[in-house]
């Protein structure tokens, strides 16, 4: 027997799934009726009802918010593309099909955020119609259901058999010290000196990072004075003098209170990605803004 009007899930309670996808994006219910414009209950109900329609948790409830079930992944990438594809279809029907506009949602690590974001500025002023939401976050965002478009990520190459990886300019990273420690400390002679000298390094997910595990393994663990767990914290303790510490080429150009102890070498390098989701990646707004990255990356050094 068919199933009723009522059983199946159309255009009659697309609200519902929209809600749907918006919490899971935000990942709390505050988040999805900030973003949708309706009060928090109106979320609760609408997730409520869609899961009694189909029969299924679509999230697993918990103290920090909402996490899609399998099922929800699967209804939430469904409606990421459809979402798209009605955001395509309104503007060619207004006329607008070749316009960069809507919003464009791009996630990275945080130690290329400051790197990134005057490529976003300059980008967003090219397209005034276009709203950048820009998530900086040691957290791996999922592109398959629709927590971003364009995603920055770090270390070995992303194997997502749905994602499309492409390579940027790998990140390169020196050791450096602050003048005012020089002036406290003395500056390291050679690789021999540096045990008897004060460092900074990463714990959490950063520590990951080619350079950090070398420091780890060369220096001592009583010369570890200071560990941190985000990138501003590790760069600030560099400049505040605090000790020794790893910072990228890009953070430490042009800085005269600065003194570089070691020169950035290859196996410290960390290689960048640049992620889409494959029924994305073709879209206008995405390839616009992926040529756009990949021009300005070119003069990245």
């Amino acid at each position: 027997m068919d199933a009723q009007p009522e059983d199946r899930v159309g255009f009659d309670n697309w609200d519902e799934v929209r809600t749907a996808f918006q919490v899971a994006r935000m990942g709390t219910v505050s988040g999805a009726a900030e973003a949708l414009g309706v009060h928090h209950a109106t979320v609760i109900r609408h997730i409520d009802a869609l899961e009694k329609r189909l029969g299924t948790k679509l999230f697993q409830r918990h103290a920090r918010g909402y996490t899609p079930t399998e099922a929800g992944r699967d209804l939430l990438s469904v409606a990421q593309t459809t979402e798209e594809q009605f955001g395509q279809l309104a503007s060619r029907i207004r006329g607008q099909g070749e316009k960069v506009a809507g919003e464009l949602v791009v996630t990275s690590i945080t130690g290329v955020a400051e790197r990134l974001m005057p490529v976003l500025a300059d980008f967003q002023l090219q397209h005034p119609s276009l709203v950048v939401r820009f998530l900086s976050d040691m957290r791996v965002f999922r592109l398959d259901y629709g927590e971003a478009h364009v995603a920055i990520r770090a270390g070995a190459a992303p194997e997502e058999p749905d994602n499309v990886a492409q390579p940027l300019p790998r990140m390169r990273s020196g050791l450096y010290a602050s003048q005012s420690y020089v002036e406290r400390y003395g500056m390291p002679q050679g690789l021999t000196d540096l045990n008897r000298h004060r460092f900074i390094t990463a714990e959490g997910p950063i520590s990951r990072a080619p350079f950090h595990r070398w420091l780890v393994e060369v220096i001592p663990p009583e010369r570890i004075m200071v560990r941190a767990s985000e990138s501003r914290a590790l760069e600030a303790a560099v400049t505040s003098g605090a000790g020794i510490g790893f910072l990228s080429t890009f953070q430490a150009a042009g800085r005269d209170d600065l003194v570089e102890v070691l020169p950035p070498r290859p196996e410290w390098d960390a290689p960048l990605w640049v992620v889409t989701h494959v029924d994305l990646h073709r879209t206008l707004k995405v390839q616009t803004f992926l040529k756009h990255l990949k021009d300005a990356a070119r003069t990245w050094t």
